[in-house]
């Protein structure tokens, strides 16, 4: 139990903290980082106060990358680290409270748009790619050259997809290079039309065709790992991807290729049992992951309504980033539902594990609308702004008095059959917070009081006007450790 729900103590105690140490040679950091193009982005901004955000893991770097930039442009720059979420998103809170004009982020990222706007350069860094050894990858799993197939990689192989392609084209003439989704520069005018945006890409289709006709190769990954829950990039587009699609990777280093077709099915099955899950629940605990992302109060809004509908109570959790000690607070909820980013709610979980699941606002959205497709129709959206009014993916709730909500449902875990949900209008008369015992006294009526109440302990009696009033005494001294009535052991 000690490691499911917490730590070691004595791992704790021995932890030291202390300098992380430079992880790249300061020979590299100008390639690396980019400086020379974060340089220009300042000037052109003539920013005085600007935010550089890491991820945990190249803070050792952080120290001599932002004196170079402050030597360099003159600006004050600003060291921002451990994010309340997820270091992916932009952490445009900390960018305000620095009183930064601009933000630099560096590390992989989700290209979530901000809540609020701010003038954002992304760093992905540049990991190197054997052009050859991936060529001929892609010809070993691309045998047919008419075939349709779009070339994807990790945020930082995304500098090499063009010359990869160029390699390519001359044999394989039907080839679409996608490209990181960047925002565009503050007051830029684009005429051009948009091309199609998904999973944190641009993909440039042509007239007429649509991204369900290609297949699609990934370079990326170390190609070690077998758990697909490690890379939530390729997590969302194993997800995403039309599933009659096939889909391969490719490590940059080696050329080594996998066909990620069980990979996907896997989770796609994963899925479709948490959808299961969502609906067998009473209670759902939404759980806000981001304060950062455009769109997330609508959005819990929607998840709050939609959960109403479907006949089920909902509680609303701020916690920062979810961890299992934090969720086994509340027992009495059936399921919970990250509201973050598209990174962030397939981040991989922790090896202890949840104790109630985890799932995707799009997996709670299969589960209580029931004018949302079939699994075999429905596409498995990633991103909870497309759920939202606007999104051409928006399936609106059907009215109460349709008969959608009427249709026999018969549990795939349970075997029992679900009973329709009882939608009332929040102005219904029958719709009461308060319920009438045959005590003739009130009480209030939800999943958390009606949880307590079955528990044998339900917390300290306080035994009001029964304790007898006494003088103030001393009590005891020291630390809970070691007190000092208690000698020594």
């Amino acid at each position: 139990m000690e490691s499911t729900f917490s730590s070691s103590a004595e791992a704790a105690l021995q932890r030291e903290a202390g300098a992380a140490g430079l992880l790249t040679p300061l020979a590299d950091l100008d390639r690396v980082y980019e400086l020379q193009r974060v340089v220009g982005f300042v000037r052109d901004l003539a920013c005085q106060r600007v935010a550089l955000q890491f991820p945990d893991q190249l803070l050792g770097d952080a120290g001599v990358v932002a004196a170079r930039l402050e030597e360099t442009t003159g600006s004050k720059m600003f060291i921002l680290g451990d994010t309340a979420y997820g270091s992916c998103c932009v952490d445009v809170l900390g960018a305000e409270q620095a009183g930064a004009q601009a933000l630099v982020h560096f590390g992989p990222a989700c290209l979530s748009p901000p809540a609020r706007p701010l003038p954002v350069a992304f760093v992905f860094g540049q990991r190197p790619v054997a052009l050859e050894l991936c060529a001929k990858a892609f010809e070993v799993q691309n045998p047919d050259p008419t075939a349709p197939v779009a070339l994807l990689s990790e945020p930082a192989c995304a500098h090499a997809l063009e010359a990869l392609a160029t390699l390519l084209r001359p044999r394989y003439a039907d080839l679409l290079v996608a490209s990181p989704a960047l925002p565009l520069p503050v007051g830029s005018l684009d005429t051009e039309p948009e091309p199609l945006q998904r999973f944190g890409r641009r993909f440039p289709l042509a007239p007429g065709r649509c991204l369900e006709e290609y297949d699609a190769f990934y370079v990326g990954g170390s190609g070690a790992s077998s758990d697909p829950d490690l890379d939530p990039d390729l997590t969302r587009l194993l997800l995403g991807w039309a599933p009659e699609r096939s889909f391969s990777s490719c490590c940059p280093d080696t050329g080594g290729t996998r066909d990620e077709g069980a990979r996907a099915g896997r989770l796609r099955a994963r899925r479709r049992y948490l959808v299961e899950r969502a609906r067998d629940a009473r209670v759902v605990g939404l759980l806000v992951g981001t304060l950062g992302v455009a769109r997330h109060r609508e959005a819990l809004a929607h998840l709050r309504n939609l959960t109403r509908a479907a006949g089920k109570h909902s509680y609303v959790l701020a916690l920062g980033r979810p961890t299992p000690p934090k969720l086994a607070n509340f027992p009495e909820v059936d399921v919970f539902v990250l509201l973050a980013c598209p990174l962030g709610a397939l981040a991989p979980q922790p090896s202890g594990g949840f104790f109630r699941p985890v799932l995707s606002p799009c997996e709670l959205e299969a589960a209580c609308n029931p004018a949302w497709p079939s699994p075999g129709l429905a596409p498995h959206l990633t991103h909870y702004a497309d759920l939202l009014p606007g999104s051409p993916f928006h399936v609106p709730l059907p009215p109460p008095e349709s008969e959608l909500w009427d249709i026999p449902d018969v549990s795939l875990i349970t075997g029992e059959l679900r009973p329709p949900p009882a939608w009332k209008p929040s102005n219904d008369p029958g719709c009461s917070a308060l319920t009438p015992r045959p005590q003739l006294e009130l009480v209030e009526s939800s999943p958390a009081a009606s949880f307590l109440s079955s528990r044998s302990w339900q917390g300290l009696q306080p035994q009001l006007g029964q304790t007898p009033v006494t003088g103030v005494v001393s009590g005891r001294r020291g630390i809970a450790i070691a007190y000092e009535d208690e000698g020594s052991s």
